[in-house]
């Protein structure tokens, strides 16, 4: 079996019995070594003394006057946002049942940034196993911001992050025209778009975040999107889902969707008020799906039977921010079923 997403930190927790992961004292540790955790050069004495004691006992209590004795008021926000999100998914049965309660029940108090490398860590744990670069290249979009633009007619997704360093970089070498014009896609810089010839390197670079998703052009890149999304409902939800493209919404008689993001939502409740789309409302659409359930006694009555439209799309500056959690607690299940 074939390694990829080592950054998640997968191998940093413990697989239990029922398939779920589980939080160790290693995890803990890698988070208490994030740069928003290591006392700086400044902290007072009682940062420093908690930081060294969780080090050397990531899942110790930390009593009230541990926080209340560090001096700087950022510090003390800081670590009682670590300390509740390390509680909450130290106290849950699974790192998946964690996900699952942030995601149905709020977040409060977590900072965005620990619940999407929760995300990459339970998705991996759903993947596990996948020879397919698609389906593992589509997924990086449930947690990693993307660059959407068209290309010669066709829609490609790039790493958000990935693209502003390739442009500040190009900016700072004054990129030639020619060398503009021979660049393959301009706005992505000298990343490469996957297909069949260079899909086999996705294995040693899948931690860098360089290949194009050819999402307008790839039929497989659409494939392994749709696959993406059953793995994850299917690993959190035990629900078995049947997810596939559509280039519309030709049902008159729709009744669900689920907004794959914010924006998708807001395209979504002006679709479902008879609202006409505009069209840069329009273009920002990326990802339009139909989501069917295996086993209809898992929907909820009134809606057995009818699909549930997926819709994602990207901010006014062409980023597509999606929303995983979305899909674990926006479907219409059955009542009982949903956890």
């Amino acid at each position: 079996m074939r390694e990829f997403w080592v950054a998640s930190g997968h191998h940093l927790t413990r697989r239990a019995d029922h398939g779920g992961l589980q939080v160790t004292p290693e995890l803990i540790m890698a988070y208490l070594a994030r740069p928003e955790l290591l006392p700086p050069d400044d902290a007072c004495d009682a940062e420093r003394a908690l930081h060294a004691a969780l080090m050397a006992d990531p899942l110790r209590q930390v009593l009230p006057a541990e926080i209340t004795a560090i001096v700087d008021e950022d510090a003390r926000e800081n670590w009682g946002f670590m300390l509740t999100f390390r509680d909450r998914i130290a106290g849950a049965p699974s790192l998946e049942a964690a996900y699952l309660s942030f995601a149905q029940k709020g977040a409060a108090g977590v900072p965005p940034l620990f619940l999407t490398q929760l995300c990459q860590l339970v998705l991996r744990n759903a993947l596990d196993g996948c020879e397919d670069p698609y389906v593992l290249r589509a997924a990086e979009v449930f947690y990693r911001p993307q660059k959407a633009t068209l290309h010669e007619g066709t829609l490609l997704l790039a790493d958000a992050e990935v693209v502003e360093i390739q442009q500040r970089g190009a900016s700072q070498s004054h990129l030639t025209p020619l060398a503009a014009l021979l660049d393959p896609v301009p706005e992505f810089g000298d990343l490469d778009v996957m297909d069949d010839e260079n899909a086999w390197t996705y294995w040693s670079r899948s931690d860098a975040n360089t290949m194009i998703m050819n999402l307008g052009g790839n039929a497989k890149a659409r494939a392994g999107l749709c696959t993406a999304i059953e793995l994850w409902v299917a690993h959190l939800l035990g629900v078995r889902v049947k997810v596939e493209p559509q280039a519309s919404i030709e049902d008159r008689d729709w009744r669900w969707f689920a907004g794959l993001d914010s924006e998708g939502t807001k395209i979504g409740n002006a679709l479902w008020n008879g609202a006409a789309l505009g069209p840069t409302m329009t273009e920002r659409v990326v990802a339009l799906l139909r989501l069917t359930f295996e086993d209809e006694r898992m929907v909820d009555p009134a809606l057995r039977g009818k699909p549930v439209y997926l819709i994602g799309a990207t901010d006014a500056d062409q980023i597509w921010r999606m929303k995983p959690q979305n899909l674990l607690a926006g479907l219409p299940l059955a009542a009982g079923r949903a956890s």
